[in-house]
């Protein structure tokens, strides 16, 4: 596949295509009577939902979600962003009732990314990258061995980074696959230095002949991955613009 295009910001949504994997980058802050703009966008259960959140920085960044969601989704597909049919799974999880577009959503510490494709499964994450106490214990229960001694032979100072590189890569594979206990984090590899190109390098099934696995950097301080099924796609990574909220 071909180098990643992106992150500007634009004024329009541009469409998207049947070999392209779209990422928007959204920054959850916004002024409060923003948030109340896109809350009318929500459903009766998302703003139901919403009102549960016991804290209003939580309540506001899952409006500010939610509503862009709706946005992107009703401009993909062309309809009304309050009309697109989001149904949730048992664990909250958001899709999309039927057709053809897949999704999927990934937010940590105020930003979110937004991942869509057509006929393609697909799954992202983003993490902020910041020193863990615990991160050589979390890397030696959760990561594969290939993975702790890559991220063991890494120098200190690069050391949250390719941390975070090998969490947010397996996190996104996961996504992916949609079942976590068929694979658990350990039975599969991906690289993890940086600089290194992102690639999965082995799991259980011939998988990893199945999917593609890109890195992203979608904000200063922040690392993220996308995985989608095939080979012939082409990657394009835009900052939410401005103009709709």
């Amino acid at each position: 596949m071909t180098e990643m295009i992106g992150w500007p910001r634009v004024e329009t949504i541009p469409p998207l295509g049947p070999d392209e994997v779209h990422v928007w980058c959204l920054r959850l802050a916004r002024p409060s009577a923003v948030v109340s703009a896109l809350f009318t966008i929500l459903s009766s259960a998302e703003q139901a939902r919403a009102a549960k959140f016991h804290f209003a920085e939580d309540r506001a960044h899952y409006v500010v979600g939610r509503a862009t969601l709706r946005l992107l989704l009703g401009d993909y597909l062309q309809m009304e962003p309050t009309a697109v049919p989001i149904t949730y799974g048992p664990h909250g999880k958001p899709a999309l009732a039927a057709g053809d577009l897949h999704f999927n959503v990934s937010h940590a510490d105020g930003v979110a990314l937004l991942a869509f494709a057509w006929r393609r499964v697909l799954g992202v994450d983003v993490e902020r990258v910041r020193p863990l106490p615990d991160a050589d214990r979390v890397a030696r229960r959760f990561f594969a061995a290939a993975e702790v001694a890559a991220y063991t032979a890494v120098p200190d100072a690069d050391k949250a980074q390719a941390f975070f590189n090998c969490w947010t890569r397996k996190e996104a594979f996961i996504k992916a696959v949609g079942d976590g206990l068929s694979y658990p984090l350990r039975s599969f590899v991906v690289t993890l230095r940086p600089g290194e190109p992102a690639r999965l390098v082995q799991a259980q099934d011939e998988m990893a002949t199945r999917w593609e696995l890109q890195s992203l950097a979608p904000l200063p301080g922040y690392v993220g991955a996308v995985v989608a099924e095939g080979h012939d796609w082409q990657l394009y990574c835009w900052q939410w613009p401005e103009i709709y909220t």
